[in-house]
């Protein structure tokens, strides 16, 4: 007989204290992401410099909003990122072929973000100071 685990009885509860404990964890997560990691910190600063610039730079609430999630999608990528370097530092600090692929798997993640950014603020660039 298999032991399956009912859903009902998991310790984070259900309804709104499910929901309060998850944006607990939620803060916590933001919170360990910023002591821990430099990238992160890095990256929130880029995103407080950019997004008032965002309202100045969009030509329309689409772009705006583009620009806006571009900014939440590196940042997204950066958590994700952070959380399987701390698995895999944690599984092991030696190396070892998969945690390398994991991380590095995880990097390219950030990478596409970053690059998606670069393509969607440099379009909003060109489209405002060079078209007519």
């Amino acid at each position: 007989m298999t032991s399956q685990m009912d859903y009902s009885e998991k310790p984070n509860g259900k309804g709104l204290k499910r929901i309060i404990k998850a944006a607990y964890c939620s803060y916590k997560g933001f919170k360990a992401a910023y002591q821990h990691e430099a990238a992160f910190r890095q990256e929130l600063l880029m995103c407080a410099i950019l997004t008032p610039i965002s309202f100045f730079l969009a030509n329309s609430i689409t772009q705006l909003m583009v620009l806006l999630m571009t900014l939440a999608f590196v940042l997204f990528a950066e958590i994700i990122n952070s959380a399987i370097e701390a698995l895999a530092d944690k599984i092991t600090l030696e190396h070892d072929e998969l945690i390398g692929r994991a991380k590095d798997l995880g990097s390219a993640g950030v990478f596409i973000a970053f690059c998606l950014m670069v393509f969607c603020w440099g379009y909003a660039i060109f489209e405002r100071f060079f078209t007519s």
